[in-house]
């Protein structure tokens, strides 16, 4: 068999995690030949050290939400053929205030609202078990359209379905010094007709002068895998009132801002740490739970305790309980004030795309089959 680099290809996707693996399946959807490169012998940034969850409710009105609503798509079907198992579906936004209410309601009344459910207090309960031992009755939207996979599972499964399934070729632990197309790499030079580069929060290795216009920075999470509920299962991923001023598809309704005012006098230190509650569950029971945002141009690696507690502090008011916690770390991925994904055209060859809303999950499928319908179109 010859070596990766002495071969042509269509098209060289530079970058292993989500949103180059969904760039491989599109174009080796489209019948060419593909090859992934990277420089980590597995997944090992966001890809991995996030919750999985495929969010479609919440996602910023317009182009996000269609784009997360075809990633989910993609992913059922994906999710089927690549052994990769659906641990929950659908969202349950349980929520506390009445100003929270007010934009679940307005929420509902938009096109994104469709398929949900508002569920009162009473009903709740009966609906969501989860929620009886919880500080305060929630008010209870739920979305049918989410799924949540294992990250750590689905990103390696994926990779190896793509070499598997489509004929997609890697090389791993091969640093990229340049793209012409042609890739010049640690382990030669290598032909293409086209490359589409995924650096994920590495702004710097490949087109620094080029990403440098894009005023981009990285967002550094806390996460946590806590023990499992003792009252049993999470009927779907949970989000809590914080999600509702940091969600776009939210918080850009005019309904939020009473919401977001009250939660300045309430929750000032969560929402200065950028946090809202995301809790999902794994096959074992135990429960994945985060987040916090912190924005530098080099995160620090550290992970203060009194973050955690914010964390907490709000999981217990959802649920009523404290759950012991079994694993920490923390995540980074890039950011940008003006844009959720950048799309940049260095030549008609070349294509740079970056996440820069933390969505990669949700939205890289699709944004995948755009960039390659508009490079080979």
């Amino acid at each position: 068999m010859s070596y990766p680099t002495t071969k042509r290809y269509d098209v060289v996707v530079i970058g292993a995690g989500i949103c180059g693996l969904a760039h491989a399946l599109a174009a080796a959807r489209g019948g060419r030949r593909v090859l992934v490169v990277d420089r980590d012998a597995q997944a090992n940034g966001a890809s991995v050290r996030n919750f999985g969850f495929v969010t479609v409710t919440g996602q910023q009105r317009g182009e996000c939400w269609n784009r997360a609503m075809r990633s989910r798509e993609i992913w059922e079907d994906v999710a089927s053929k690549a052994s990769i198992p659906i641990l929950q579906r659908g969202l349950a936004v349980a929520t506390r205030r009445p100003e929270a209410r007010a934009v679940l309601e307005a929420f509902l009344a938009t096109e994104m609202g469709a398929g949900c459910e508002l569920f009162e207090p009473q009903h709740a309960r009966k609906r969501f078990p989860m929620f009886a031992k919880a500080r305060e009755p929630a008010t209870v939207l739920y979305s049918p359209h989410e799924l949540r996979v294992d990250s750590r599972e689905a990103i390696p499964r994926l990779a190896a379905w793509l070499a598997e399934a489509h004929d997609v070729t890697f090389l791993r632990e091969t640093a990229v010094h340049s793209v012409t197309p042609h890739i010049a790499t640690s382990r030669g030079v290598i032909a293409t007709d086209a490359a589409i580069v995924c650096p994920g929060d590495d702004f710097h290795s490949l087109f620094s002068e080029r990403l440098s216009l894009y005023a981009l920075t990285r967002c550094k999470l806390h996460m946590m895998r806590l023990a499992p509920l003792p009252h049993g299962l999470l009927d779907a991923p949970v989000m809590s009132d914080l999600g509702l001023v940091r969600y776009l598809g939210y918080a850009e309704l005019p309904q939020a801002e009473p919401l977001k005012r009250r939660l300045e006098r309430e929750q000032p230190a969560h929402l200065a740490n950028g946090i809202h509650l995301i809790v999902v569950q794994n096959a074992d029971g135990s429960l994945v739970v985060g987040d916090s945002h912190h924005y530098a141009a080099t995160p620090d690696p550290f992970a203060p305790q009194a973050v955690d507690d914010l964390i907490l502090d709000e999981f217990e008011h959802v649920f009523g309980v404290r759950a012991a916690v079994r694993e920490r770390w923390t995540g980074t991925y890039a950011s940008s004030v003006d844009r959720l994904a950048l799309i940049d055209r260095p030549s008609d060859a070349v294509r740079i795309v970056v996440i820069t809303s933390g969505t990669g999950a949700s939205t890289s499928f699709a944004i995948a089959e755009e960039v390659v319908d508009d490079l080979f179109g």
